[in-house]
């Protein structure tokens, strides 16, 4: 049994001996396999002092002096990649080639690029809108910054929240998902390893309900920066409403992908299925509404069973499998339930289905499984299923597929494919969400990312994830 009482608070690891422990469970195996302390609204005033009296120095470091933290962070985080990568496996159920190349990766590359945004970012600059009358424009650290962190991608929301707020100069409290601690341990050490100053970091393990409620409401927390469900994103910000801070919160998604007619059907549905299915579906901008012509329909029902036919579902452990299984129990069961009501509701199943893979019967393993002719009232193609579940729509039109891609509540992510880019970027700006995805471009870490509507507000990534932490000052006859 792996047991950490340990919070990281004021520069040092601090045991709680005597704290109420929650248990983690493999979800590859449905067994307990470590546990950690669940911490206190006292734990997090004891987090938020430090973090506030850190501010006052952190707040005037150069830039220069915040690249270096970030770059021994990096370093830590590189030179201790197979440790992310198998705690992650463990606690959250990711295949582990995708731990490596994924999960650890992308997490890693945040950091990167919060170092190549400070090394031209302007803090201050002039504006002379008239002549003779010089408005300076001063961008300062916001203050002290809660984060409260999701357990689909452990590592990768951790940086892409810590990592900008650093950079920032702002000083930090975590509260990783209770569901996957052990990686954002992993993470408090090497930040104590990277010489990060007392107070800069801090790190308190709990619930939502009692530590996430307690960070959000805190009069002396200035921002709060959530990822995880709409429903928990209203409770974020309904708590920080009475201190009037600033909310950013990355929350669901039930993104489209759009083919047009002149796309390459045959080369790209195959990647459409395992793009939504990567990570077992658990990923907010995951494209698990496909799009395509209602005469092509047949078509496509083919290529997407073979498709998700082919996806080796197993032990997260095993080179050999390409999904392991979904993260947590109350995930199996809700995913399940929708699988459920998309049969009960008429759409046509074409493979998959509820229950565990033939073979596995232990472990919370779902069924790659694809819908075909779902409309747009159905609860598979509204709700955020978060599995390895994927729903075709026919649209007759192009001015159908907009109507279809855009009858959702969220608007975080959204893809298009077309052998045209000229027809791609046209249909590109009729997608109210955040990104839009031409033809399977790379992963930018850049790129800023964040929603329209219930999907959230504000941006995350690259020079706008680093711009949210910071306030605007106008300085008049400067």
């Amino acid at each position: 049994m792996q047991t950490d009482t340990r919070f990281y608070i004021d520069g040092q690891f601090t045991d709680r001996p005597n704290a109420p422990l929650l248990p983690v469970v493999n979800p590859a195996t449905e067994e307990v396999f470590g546990q950690v302390a669940a911490g206190s609204a006292d734990d997090v005033d004891l987090a938020v002092a430090a973090a506030k009296r850190a501010f006052a120095s952190f707040s005037k470091t150069s830039p220069e002096e915040r690249m270096a933290l970030l770059e021994r962070v990096r370093e830590g985080l590189e030179a201790r990649t197979e440790e992310f990568a198998q705690a992650i496996v463990t606690e959250m159920g990711a295949q582990i080639g995708f731990a490596r190349a994924g999960q650890v990766y992308f997490g890693v590359e945040h950091v990167r690029v919060a170092i190549e945004v400070l090394k031209t970012f302007r803090f201050q600059h002039l504006l002379e809108p008239n002549p003779g009358a010089p408005i300076t424009i001063r961008r300062e650290p916001i203050g002290v910054v809660a984060a409260i962190t999701p357990w689909n991608w452990p590592l990768y929301q951790i940086t892409a929240k810590v990592a900008p707020a650093i950079a920032a100069g702002c000083t930090v409290v975590l509260k990783p998902s209770e569901l996957s601690p052990f990686s954002a341990m992993l993470f408090a050490e090497v930040m104590h390893e990277a010489g990060c100053p007392a107070g800069v970091f801090n790190l308190v393990n709990g619930t939502g309900d009692v530590v996430g409620n307690a960070m959000s409401g805190h009069p002396d927390v200035d921002m709060v920066s959530f990822t995880g469900s709409t429903r928990a994103g209203v409770l974020v910000a309904q708590g920080a409403a009475g201190t009037i801070k600033r909310v950013v919160q990355e929350l669901g998604g039930k993104s489209p992908n759009v083919f047009l007619p002149d796309a390459d059907f045959a080369g790209s549905i195959p990647k459409a299925v395992m793009g939504a299915m990567r990570n077992c579906g658990q990923s907010c901008a995951a494209p698990t509404r496909i799009l395509v012509p209602a005469d092509r329909l047949a078509e496509v029902e083919q290529l997407a069973a073979d498709a998700a036919n082919a996806i080796v579902v197993g032990d997260p452990l095993d080179e050999a499998s390409v999904l392991g299984p979904l993260a947590n129990g109350p995930q199996f069961t809700k995913v399940q339930g929708l699988i459920e009501a998309g049969i009960a509701e008429g759409a046509k199943l074409i493979c998959g289905g509820p229950g565990r893979p033939e073979g596995l019967t232990r472990g919370y393993y779902a069924k790659p499984t694809i819908f075909s002719a779902v409309t747009t009232d159905m609860r598979v193609a509204q709700e955020e299923i978060f599995g390895p579940v994927v729903v075709i729509m026919p649209y007759t039109d192009l001015d159908d597929a907009e109507r279809i891609a855009n009858a959702t509540v969220y608007g975080l992510s959204s893809h298009v494919q077309s052998a045209s880019i000229d027809n791609a970027r046209a249909f590109a700006h009729r997608i109210r969400a955040g990104q839009v995805h031409i033809n399977f471009p790379a992963w930018s870490g850049y790129a800023p990312f964040g929603g329209y509507r219930q999907s959230g507000n504000g941006r995350e990534y690259g020079v706008y994830g680093v711009e949210e932490y910071l306030e605007t000052k106008a300085m008049l006859g400067y």
